[in-house]
């Protein structure tokens, strides 16, 4: 008998990617994370929330979108089409990461996770849609999305490393302190979705239901929040010059605090000019930006040695030889 090979098992036999190769794939999981969120956004700011009024279809009658729903409906159903762009880009990351000598299959397993994370999110979606933009589907849409940027930035942090068990670099106080500030970083992305969900912009022109609270309350909460995490930032950035951190340990503190002095800043003028569309899209880029520093950072407290590798990467030039 036979065996017979899975498309991702014969691109492996035939591609083994260079590490700058299974990076920049992976690197694009997490930007494409990124501009889903945004695009996202964008569809709720400029009110095409249900420019297309069912799902999976665009209406009705139509798969695509009909020149009858105007401008709305081409901003909502191009996000639905940039779906498959992200599932493209991880694609491209669960590809490379297969392929890589000899095989990782733990990481292999998370890059798949992503895919799942799409493809449950793109449901939730469709769901949130068939609710009229219920709040509560909408935040979970939002947050869904955040889970999977933090996955593919796991993924991108973990092939530069090995897979040999995650070894300190750092006291275990410190370490605490870092789960700490992603913990309370995750209370605030939340409390974020609670001043959306309440606030001005709804998705969509027509009445829309909203959160059962007063946004200006839930604002003054999540600014609560965002300065307990700016404490916690500022003291893991003292502490890891205390404990004599590396340095690339150091530069993901240092990150994080840029991250937030510009966040903080865009989060304050927003609140005070009643919250126009283009600054409430660029918070929502910075929070996206804002988790990535804090995964790293906390990824960055621990090391995975990196075993040698049995069957060296090909160039693209020899690959293209080959096929």
């Amino acid at each position: 008998m036979v065996a017979v090979l899975t498309p991702l098992a014969l691109i492996a036999q035939r591609w083994t990617p260079t590490p700058r190769a299974l990076r920049r794939a992976a690197l694009t999981a997490v930007v494409m994370s990124v501009f889903i969120i945004v695009t996202g956004g964008a569809v709720r700011l400029t009110g095409s929330g249900l420019g297309c009024d069912t799902w999976p279809k665009c209406t009705s009658d139509s798969l695509f979108v009909t020149p009858e729903q105007g401008f709305h409906g081409f901003v909502e159903f191009g996000n639905r089409m940039l779906t498959y762009v992200l599932c493209a880009a991880v694609g491209l990351a669960i590809i490379a990461v297969r392929s890589v000598k000899p095989r990782r299959i733990g990481l292999t397993r998370l890059a798949w996770s992503m895919f799942w994370l799409v493809m449950c999110n793109a449901v939730i979606g469709g769901i949130t849609v068939w609710m009229g933009l219920n709040p509560w589907t909408v935040a979970g849409h939002f947050l869904l999305a955040n889970v999977l940027l933090t996955i593919a930035t796991v993924v991108w942090v973990r092939t530069g490393e090995g897979d040999a068990p995650p070894k300190p670099r750092v006291p275990g106080p410190v370490r605490k302190l870092a789960l700490a500030t992603a913990a309370v970083t995750v209370v605030l992305i939340v409390l974020g979705t609670s001043v959306t969900g309440s606030g001005k912009h709804a998705g969509d022109k027509s009445e829309v239901p909203r959160m059962p609270w007063d946004w200006t309350a839930a604002a003054h909460l999540h600014a609560i929040a965002a300065w307990v995490v700016c404490a916690l930032a500022i003291a893991m950035w003292l502490v890891l010059r205390m404990v004599d951190a590396p340095d690339d340990t150091k530069a993901r503190a240092r990150d994080l605090l840029l991250v937030l002095l510009a966040q903080g800043g865009i989060g304050y003028v927003q609140y005070f000019t009643g919250v126009p569309e283009i600054l409430v899209g660029l918070h929502m880029l910075g929070s996206a930006f804002l988790w990535i520093a804090v995964v790293r950072l906390v990824l960055s407290l621990r090391e995975r040695a990196v075993e040698s590798v049995e069957i060296p990467a090909q160039s693209d030039t020899s690959v293209s030889a080959g096929v």
